[in-house]
């Protein structure tokens, strides 16, 4: 049961004076107010029945402790009945009692979800705009991979675990032995690696079926299983070690760091100001996802939260239509290199005229025609356009037999955006946009931040939701340590100016 009770000060938070005004948590409780928490997770309590529960902010305001400070369940309770200045934050008095920590996970785990996080988040920053805390009119977006908090194994490891999974199982069940299944073949003597997957794949599919021979509809958890392992089976990216790699962690997948290393575990993709450095959005899916997907709800977000989003910067992986066209949709300019991989003219050797739509090559000569074409590719349909150069200007040319292919005349195959890629890459080589674009690597230092003093390298439970929660609560932490560097920076600014004015007057 939620009961708000009016809090009354008792006489021993007298000692609360002695905790600095310059102190992160006493800043914090006095910019930012989180009462809002309470209302916006009383659905998630019952008003009438059942005993007093310990208030939802109170709770959020241990978790963001906890990730301030990078602790555990137990240690951040343990800090908060000896620190003062965590109980100033919480707001309780010294006397009171703390909640158990076995109560933090509960309430993580029941009690939160990823949309109430992401109110939150939006409601601090919507608090910092309307204080002035933020002031620009830029964002930057990035990605940051997370390591899973268990191994990644081998699809025939996987194999003969669920295998031993599903005899097991039936076993429990049925309180008898599963008959007529061979024992699991030893795949580490195996030196093939893929005949060694098949092995196991022949092994796995007999359990399975001498499994469902014998499992009648009263053995659920059988049959679960059993529909769990066909469904990891007949995923094509299984077998090509993409798929599922861990029964503990059956949302983590494997992702690319760079062209020569992987990782094994998620991405969490932040929105945050370029200027303040204060996070405004967070998206966290698995390590195969492809930077920028989710940037049209992020910017909204951001948006929503008070932002005024004129600017948007991002590194090469952001380079898609998709995402420019996105950001060109919320009035904003895209300051974002260019992605070879994506725009794949070679400008030594061609230009473009967007006015007369011709392309230039490096011999003078000029394109007369153009054609759209559609073909189909084992890797997919492509659609693009041809130029065709003047064909009497190619044929005298001196590097004909070179550049022609044996045609007649020189003919310029380009994507469907190319035209519109080659004016943002003269853009880009400019001294302006050079100048501006030093203002993302802001952006890198507050993801080293996450990762070595806020627990983000490592996730630290299992599943989608759980690294999603403790992505957006270090994101929360991140962003109290700004505001509270922000506002003290001012306040110093403010007494230095004080200073000065009082020593200048006191020489006349």
């Amino acid at each position: 049961m939620l009961r708000l009770d009016p809090k009354q000060l008792s006489l021993h938070s007298i000692l609360y004076s002695k905790i600095p005004e310059n102190h992160i948590l006493k800043i914090i409780s006095t910019v930012v107010d989180f009462s809002f928490i309470n209302k916006l997770l009383e659905n998630s309590y019952c008003k009438q029945f059942g005993r007093p529960a310990k208030e939802p902010e109170l709770m959020c305001k241990l978790l963001f402790l906890q990730h301030l400070y990078n602790l555990s369940d137990e240690k951040v309770i343990e800090e908060a009945g000896l620190n003062l200045a965590y109980m100033y934050f919480i707001g309780i008095n010294p006397e009171d009692d703390l909640p158990d920590k076995s109560l933090l996970s509960k309430f993580r785990t029941q009690r939160l979800v990823e949309g109430s996080l992401d109110e939150m988040i939006t409601e601090i920053v919507r608090q910092c705009v309307d204080k002035g805390i933020i002031e620009g009119k830029s964002v930057s977006i990035d990605a940051t991979h997370m390591e899973a908090n268990t191994i990644k194994k081998t699809p025939e490891r996987l194999m003969k675990h669920l295998g031993k999974k599903i005899i097991q199982t039936y076993e429990e069940e049925t309180e008898k032995p599963l008959e007529n299944v061979p024992s699991a073949p030893n795949y580490k003597e195996i030196e093939d690696h893929n005949e060694a997957k098949t092995v196991m794949k022949t092994y796995l599919e007999t359990v399975i079926d001498q499994a469902e021979e014998k499992t009648s509809e009263k053995e659920s958890k059988t049959s679960e299983i059993i529909q769990k392992t066909k469904d990891i089976l007949t995923d094509p990216k299984f077998m090509h070690q993409k798929g599922v790699r861990s029964l503990i962690d059956e949302d983590a997948r494997v992702g690319r760091k760079s062209k020569t290393q992987g990782f094994y575990g998620y991405k969490t993709e932040f929105v945050m100001t370029t200027d303040e450095r204060i996070i405004t959005s967070v998206r966290t899916v698995n390590g195969a996802y492809m930077d920028g997907s989710y940037a049209k709800e992020m910017l909204e977000e951001t948006k929503r939260s008070g932002v005024k989003v004129e600017e948007v910067y991002g590194d090469k992986a952001y380079f898609r239509k998709a995402i420019l066209n996105v950001i060109e949709e919320t009035m904003a300019k895209a300051y974002i290199p260019v992605s070879h991989s994506v725009y794949r003219i070679d400008e030594s050797e061609y230009t473009y005229n967007k006015d007369s739509d011709e392309w230039y090559c490096s011999q003078g000569n000029t394109t007369v025609d153009k054609k759209r074409y559609i073909s189909n590719r084992k890797d997919g349909k492509r659609e693009g356009y041809k130029y065709y150069f003047e064909l009497n200007q190619c044929k005298t040319c001196p590097l004909h037999d070179l550049c022609t292919q044996k045609r007649a005349r020189r003919i310029l195959t380009i994507g469907l955006n190319t035209t519109d890629y080659y004016e943002m890459s003269q853009y880009k080589k400019t001294e302006e946009f050079k100048e501006k674009y030093k203002k993302r690597a802001s952006i890198e230092g507050e993801n080293a931040e996450l990762k070595r003093f806020h627990g983000l390298s490592r996730a630290r439970g299992y599943g989608l939701l759980s690294v999603s929660i403790q992505s957006k609560l270090a994101a929360i932490a991140v962003n109290m340590k700004r505001i509270s560097a922000i506002v003290s920076s001012s306040y110093s600014s403010v007494l230095i100016k004080k200073y000065i004015f009082r020593v200048s007057w006191s020489f006349r």
